[in-house]
C-alpha cells in the first residue's frame, strides 16, 4: 500500500529547546522518502521516528543556515555506514556548494554510497519522475534560500454512469484506460480529470511572491511561522513569517492541510499559533507541529 506522509522529525528555529529538536522533516510518497532541512541532531531523531537511512531518495536544503543543514553530516555519514543500496540526489542552493562539501565530508568516512549532487540555481523544475515533478522557487531570506514543491500528475477518474450509458464494462473498462478509445468511445467521454496531488515546503522566508506560488492549490504545506503577530515587524527584519502570514497565504492559496512549524523559542504556548492561524481567516485542517508526529497527506477530494 502507498504511503504519503511527512514525519516531523524537528520543529525549533535557531536554538533548539528540551522539547523541539532543530528542523528535519522526512515526506513519505509511495516507495520514496524526501528528507528537507535536516538540522543538528536529524540522525537521532530519524531514529526515534523508525526512519532509516534505507527510506532515503532526495535530499532537500532550502538555505545553509545551521538550524537547516547542520545535519547534513551525520545524515550523509549514515547513509554510507548503512550501505544504501540505490543513489540519493542532494539539492540545495548552489551559492552554498562551499558549505555542502564542508559537510558532506566534514570528518573521514568510507564512501560507498553514490550521492548525486543537483544544485538549484533559479526558480523551475528539478526533477520529473513517473510519481511527481519537483521544482522551487526563490524565498525572501538574508541569505539565498529556495521552497520546495511537489506535484503529482493528474490522472484520470472513472465514472460509472458514464460507463455504463456507453455500455462500457468488463475487461472495457482497463481497455480504454490503456488505449483510449472502444468501440468509437473516449476515455474523455466517460472519465474526468483526477488533479495530482501537491505538497510544498516552505522555510525562512519573508512574504513574496515564491510563498505564494509553492503554495497555490497544495493538499500539504509545511511552512515556517517563526514568530506570532505581535512580533510582526521581528519577523520582517529577520526574514520570516508569522502564524498569522503564513496562514493568510494558505487561505488563498487554496490549502487543504496546513502545518506551521519552526517556531522561535521565545514562545512556550503552541495553541497561541494555532489560534492566530484561525483568526487570520484559515478555514481547512490546521496542525501545530511537534517532533515526532506523522501528518497523512490528505486523502483525495
Amino acid at each position: 500500500m502507498s504511503v504519503r506522509e511527512l514525519v516531523i522529525l524537528g520543529t525549533a528555529s535557531q536554538v533548539p529547546t528540551r522539547h523541539r529538536n532543530h528542523n528535519g522533516y522526512l515526506l513519505r510518497w509511495d516507495g520514496e522518502g524526501i528528507l528537507f532541512d535536516p538540522g543538528e541532531g536529524t540522525q537521532r531523531q530519524m531514529l526515534r521516528a523508525g526512519v532509516a537511512a534505507h527510506d532515503l531518495n532526495r535530499i532537500c536544503v532550502t538555505h545553509f543556515h545551521g538550524d537547516h543543514s547542520l545535519g547534513l553530516a551525520g545524515v550523509i555519514q549514515r547513509i554510507n555506514l548503512d550501505r544504501v543500496p540505490h543513489p540519493i540526489t542532494a539539492h540545495y542552493p548552489r551559492s552554498g556548494q562551499h558549505f555542502f562539501d564542508r559537510l558532506r565530508y566534514a570528518t573521514a568516512y568510507r564512501e560507498t554510497v553514490g550521492i548525486t549532487e543537483s544544485p538549484v540555481a533559479a526558480d523551475g523544475v528539478i526533477a520529473t519522475t513517473g510519481n511527481y515533478t519537483l521544482e522551487t522557487r526563490r524565498l525572501s531570506h538574508p541569505v539565498e534560500s529556495y521552497g520546495y514543491r511537489l506535484t503529482e500528475p493528474d490522472g484520470r477518474r472513472m465514472l460509472p454512469d458514464r460507463l455504463a450509458a456507453h455500455g462500457i464494462k468488463g475487461p472495457d473498462v482497463g481497455r480504454i484506460q490503456r488505449e483510449g478509445v472502444v468501440d468509437g468511445v473516449s476515455l474523455e467521454d466517460v472519465s474526468e480529470v483526477r488533479p495530482g496531488q501537491r505538497f510544498a515546503f516552505v522555510m525562512d522566508t519573508r512574504l513574496c511572491d515564491g510563498v505564494h506560488a509553492l503554495a497555490e492549490g497544495c493538499d500539504l504545506l509545511a511552512i515556517e511561522s517563526t514568530f506570532l503577530d505581535e512580533d510582526e515587524q521581528l519577523a520582517v527584519d529577520h526574514g520570516h513569517l508569522t502564524a498569522g502570514q503564513a496562514a493568510r497565504v494558505a487561505q488563498e492559496a487554496g490549502v487543504r492541510h496546513l502545518v506551521l512549524t519552526h517556531f522561535s523559542q521565545r514562545y512556550s504556548e503552541p495553541e497561541e499559533f494555532e489560534r492566530q492561524a484561525r483568526a487570520a481567516g484559515f478555514e481547512g485542517e490546521l496542525t501545530v507541529a511537534h517532533d515526532l508526529l506523522r501528518v497523512p497527506v490528505p486523502k483525495r477530494l
